[in-house]
């Protein structure tokens, strides 16, 4: 599953150019000077994205990295209209969020179901010369050409759509969390970086309501500069409502960690910090009672100096995961957390330098074939190692 998660692919996209317009004049038994009756041409097609929910990931465009719509049919004679091109659309999970291919510009974003957006229109048809007659000009004998395409390389990124993030350092615990509240069945190991593709579930609340929980694989510090698994997924925090940052009990310092984190977002996106944000501690199973009193007194203090929820949880135990469904619940129903509005930076585009992967002529390997001297073979000495049966 983690090598069919795709969430970024460059794309080369081309509209269908206008049909060109009829020079025709009409002709018939009784009729030598009927006049002008060029048709005009058809419309090129046009490229168009479409938002569709039962996409999760760009992994049906990683091998289709040329899509061009066809092109707009001539026009005819007695005023016959080309054929408009076929319009080419491109289905894309909800949260596909597009940018110029080569400035890195962002262009569109598809969010709904069904939305459709034109990424390139298609070339009018040009008019036949039935337009151009005149009082003066009555048999004109010129049409016009039609448009032409329209062509351009983009970038598709996906940005999951979920209400909660959960955000945390590898081994927090946030697969752990996720597979229980929910029915998803994320990769659990104790090992960091276990989750290397974010993770959705959808978690049942009371009275059949329910809200849908990413698990985004671990940050570490210098996240934003590129260690660790570096910017690929924190854009995907982006899109979430709340925030949930998880922290391990057993941190040397539960507070300088959740300040790291709140660090490496504001690096990446300072409208990050803008979000709703819950802290749980969780692994709480695994603290002795001097240790959970102690704990306690802390969690005390971070929440009047930060003024956000902190809970101690524990998901092998379930100790605390009903109250965090509520503190969650409660956060989703505020109307200031129920837009998700981001605004969407350039992004860096790297060009690949193909030049800089052909090795020179002096390091290309050469082949040795055995045996290259003229010799008479003796088969005779191969025979009986099973080579000739």
């Amino acid at each position: 599953m983690a090598a069919n998660f795709i969430d970024y692919v460059k794309i080369y996209c081309r509209s269908g150019k206008g049909g060109a317009g009829c020079m025709h004049l009409h002709r018939a038994k009784y009729l030598p000077k009927g006049g002008p009756d060029g048709g005009d041409g058809g419309r090129g097609g046009h490229i168009i994205l479409k938002g569709n929910r039962n996409l999760w990931t760009l992994l049906h465009l990683k091998y289709q990295r040329h899509i061009m719509a066809t092109d707009g049919g001539k026009g005819g004679d007695s005023r016959s209209f080309g054929k408009d091109g076929q319009d080419k659309i491109i289905e894309v999970p909800c949260g596909t969020v597009v940018y110029d291919g080569d400035t890195g510009e962002w262009i569109c974003e598809v969010k709904e179901h069904g939305e459709q957006i034109i990424l390139l229109k298609g070339g009018r048809g040009g008019l036949g010369n039935w337009h151009f007659r005149t009082a003066t000009n009555q048999a004109p004998r010129y049409a016009q050409p039609g448009e032409p395409a329209q062509e351009r390389n983009i970038i598709l990124q996906l940005k999951v759509l979920a209400d909660v993030g959960l955000v945390g350092f590898p081994n927090a615990g946030k697969s752990t969390l996720l597979s229980v509240v929910s029915a998803a069945k994320p990769e659990i190991a104790d090992y960091p970086f276990t989750t290397l593709t974010p993770q959705l579930g959808i978690v049942q609340y009371r009275d059949e309501r329910s809200f849908c929980i990413a698990d985004i694989p671990g940050i570490i510090e210098g996240a934003a500069e590129g260690k660790g698994l570096g910017l690929r997924f924190l854009r995907h925090i982006e899109r979430n409502a709340v925030l949930l940052f998880m922290v391990a009990a057993t941190a040397e310092d539960i507070e300088q960690e959740y300040k790291i984190l709140l660090s490496e977002l504001e690096k990446y996106n300072p409208q990050l910090l803008t979000k709703a944000r819950l802290l749980a501690i969780t692994k709480s199973d695994t603290l002795s009672e001097e240790e959970r009193k102690s704990i306690e007194k802390k969690l005390e203090r971070l929440e009047k100096k930060f003024a956000l929820p902190v809970i101690l949880i524990s998901s092998v135990s379930g100790q605390g995961i009903a109250e965090l469904k509520d503190l969650i619940w409660e956060e989703l129903q505020k109307e200031q957390n129920q837009v998700i509005e981001i605004s969407h930076a350039p992004i860096e585009v790297v060009e690949r330098d193909d030049t800089a992967s052909q090795p020179d002529e002096d390091d290309t390997p050469q082949t040795i074939y055995l045996n290259e001297q003229e010799e008479e073979w003796d088969l005779n000495k191969y025979k009986g190692i099973g080579w000739d049966e």
